[in-house]
């Protein structure tokens, strides 16, 4: 699509870093070059204000990735776009079934009024609830990691769903300052929320999460 878009050699195209390196790939592939912004801390998607600061002479593109179910603005993407004469490509998230997306919300709206001790994903219209994201904050500790230990102990299935962003993997690796690129990756967990979950289930998620909370001293 770059390419197809005259996107090519000594252009640059602003892409997130956290999470799919197949974006900056596709940006090499093109033979141009990948920037990388921040992201939105509360959507996980690329951050329109931080998009604006890293836009250059070369700058002839930027992609905006979907992410857990967020959407990214792409409206104030389109503006800069508009304003600069930059390409604006999305990347989208499989479509689930109505049915399912409405049962997972459910299940978010119930874990979201029920955890504590992580921090809930923050509610935006539209979301489609693709992934069920916390935040374990650090305190200087792998809380999240120790946190993820835990929980699969007790059965509870989880995951991290961006273990290295891509501007620290070696193919890409750049001295680039992504303070929320950097906090997502050590602090997300995504936990279960699969349509067919049954109440009993949930709760069991629920209670396994909120014995450990008070002992990892979250730092909000």
């Amino acid at each position: 699509m770059l390419q197809a878009a005259g996107v090519g050699v000594g252009d640059e195209v602003i892409v997130p870093a956290f999470g799919n390196v197949e974006v900056a790939e596709a940006v090499v592939q093109a033979g141009a070059t990948p920037v990388f912004a921040d992201i939105d801390a509360d959507t996980y998607c690329i951050d329109p204000s931080d998009v604006a600061e890293r836009l250059g002479a070369r700058t002839a593109a930027v992609v905006a990735v979907h992410r857990f179910g967020h959407r990214a603005d792409i409206g104030r993407l389109h503006d800069l776009g508009s304003r600069h004469g930059l390409l604006v490509l999305e990347q989208g998230e499989s479509e689930k079934p109505y049915d399912e997306v409405a049962q997972r919300r459910m299940h978010a709206a119930y874990l979201s009024s029920r955890l504590n001790g992580v921090r809930t994903p923050a509610g935006h219209d539209g979301h489609t609830c693709q992934q069920y994201v916390v935040r374990v904050p650090g305190n200087g500790r792998p809380d999240r990691d120790a946190f993820a230990r835990v929980l699969r102990g007790k059965g509870v299935a989880c995951s991290v769903p961006v273990k290295t962003p891509v501007h620290r993997l070696p193919a890409f690796r750049r001295d680039v300052n992504l303070p929320e690129t950097e906090r997502a990756a050590d602090e997300t967990l995504a936990l279960p929320i699969d349509g067919t979950m049954s109440r009993r289930e949930l709760h069991r998620v629920v209670s396994a999460c909120n014995a450990l909370g008070g002992l990892l001293q979250p730092a909000f």
